[in-house]
């Protein structure tokens, strides 16, 4: 059992990667080989890298790829997208070019409201409570004004405040429910700060409210935080085009293909395990973007699966239907995205995707990421309901595989050609290395 070590975080970069190699690895020198082979060689960059997180080693390197031929709104873009599983960027590629000859895609925010709450414990008269709250109200807003300025000149800042009873699910239990335009930066350092105010100005003011008890004036204040579940914060990602145009797959016909599409889409909607794996490939597409850029995919994921949930079941994000001849898929998705602050603007790599997408205001990635989702889905959905979707997943996997096993070139050569005329599973693959080198 490995000894508990005090005084980690103080230790020198060198000591800790010393003391992680010696306790937790049989070769120490290899370990610390490994650890070195993943610092970058710009001394500068690496300890730009060094101080994103605490107690940092080394580096974790994910690809960085590109999917072109993205038509958007009516302007071309280039996708980028930081991911490791294998056939995303192909298929979403593969859905741009599809899509870029039949009207592009088409995206529109719907809003842009985010959430932030004061969660806070009142023992007392719920009626004299709303009394205090509109009293105070107008405070809220004014001592916040050394903290929103700077926001407001960019046109955002606080929108509303409520107070909301909760006592009856949960006993003595009340908010401060806020919502914020946060412009271009994701806000959440923002939005934290003016919450974490509200909460000074209302314990300091429910002392000086002389309708209240003793008791009353007490307010205890759990926290506050911002909401990741943003509702209000939606974009609107769709493709549409005559059934008869939907023709490219060489065993189904347009009207047949179209039918599948919808029922499948239909499925999701009802069946909570299928829509998981179904919008899991929608975030596919979102994560790799939302990644790519420098924002939050931890916060769009855990907010997008809410939203997901919203009606009482777990179902699917896209939809689709056939109306008078014409064939149409979409999406409504609530992301929370910025294009300055956080690692936006210190991430090198972040600030190359963004300049690549052509420096987008926040709204104009939203519509971009909800575009890249709803291209994953649609390129997953259409081999599930032609080709199925191992044939072009394993093709892109037989490469990891070959990577796996260290083959050589030859050995290279003669995989591929085989697995071009048979089937790609990870058994068949390594059972034919095996052979080769027999």
């Amino acid at each position: 059992m490995t000894k508990a070590i005090a005084g980690f975080s103080k230790l020198s970069k060198e000591e800790k990667i010393n003391w992680i190699a010696s306790t937790h690895f049989a070769d120490a020198d290899q370990a610390i080989e490994t650890i070195r082979k993943y610092w970058n060689s710009d001394a500068d960059l690496q300890k730009l890298h060094d101080e994103f997180i605490e107690n940092t080693l080394t580096n974790f390197y994910l690809p960085l790829g590109v999917a072109p031929n993205f038509v958007i709104n009516g302007k071309n873009h280039t996708i980028p997208m930081a991911i490791e599983e294998s056939s995303v960027v192909a298929a979403a590629s593969k859905s741009a070019k599809f899509w870029a000859s039949r009207g592009g895609f088409k995206a529109t925010v719907l809003n842009s409201e985010k959430i932030g709450q004061v969660h806070f414990i009142f023992q007392g008269d719920a009626v004299k409570l709303q009394d205090f709250f509109t009293q105070v109200k107008p405070k809220l807003f004014s001592q916040t004004e050394s903290i929103t300025k700077n926001m407001q000149k960019r046109g955002g800042g606080i929108l509303d405040i409520e107070l909301r009873d909760k006592t009856a699910e949960l006993e003595n239990y009340y908010q401060l429910h806020a919502t914020f335009e946060t412009k271009d930066s994701m806000g959440a350092n923002f939005i934290n700060s003016c919450l974490e105010q509200f909460a000074k100005t209302l314990k300091e003011e429910a002392q000086l409210f002389a309708a209240f008890s003793e008791t009353e004036k007490n307010i205890q204040v759990v926290m506050s935080i911002l909401s990741n579940y943003v509702p209000n914060c939606i974009v609107r990602a769709e493709v549409s085009c005559p059934v008869e145009d939907l023709k490219e797959e060489k065993n189904i016909s347009q009207e047949e293909f179209a039918e599948k599409f919808v029922r499948a889409v239909k499925i999701a909607e009802i069946e909570p395990y299928r829509a998981v794996t179904h919008n899991k490939g929608i975030m596919n597409g979102i994560d790799a973007v939302v990644l790519a850029t420098g924002n939050d995919f931890r916060a769009v994921e855990a907010g997008v699966h809410a939203y997901a949930s919203r009606d009482g079941r777990y179902s699917s994000l896209s939809h689709a239907k056939v109306e008078n001849g014409i064939f149409t898929f979409w999406m409504e998705i609530p992301l929370a995205l910025g294009t300055i602050g956080g690692l936006t603007s210190l991430h090198p790599m972040a600030k190359m995707a963004l300049e690549m997408l052509g420096k987008p205001s926040a709204h104009e990635l939203m519509e971009i990421v909800a575009v890249a989702g709803l291209a994953q889905n649609f390129a997953a959905l259409r081999s599930l309901t032609t080709t199925g979707i191992q044939q072009g997943h394993m093709k892109m996997h037989l490469m990891n595989i070959l990577n796996q096993f260290q083959t050589t070139e030859n050995e290279r050569k003669q995989v591929l050609k085989h697995f071009e005329k048979h089937t790609a599973s990870h058994s068949a693959v390594v059972d034919f290395i095996e052979n080769l080198r027999k």
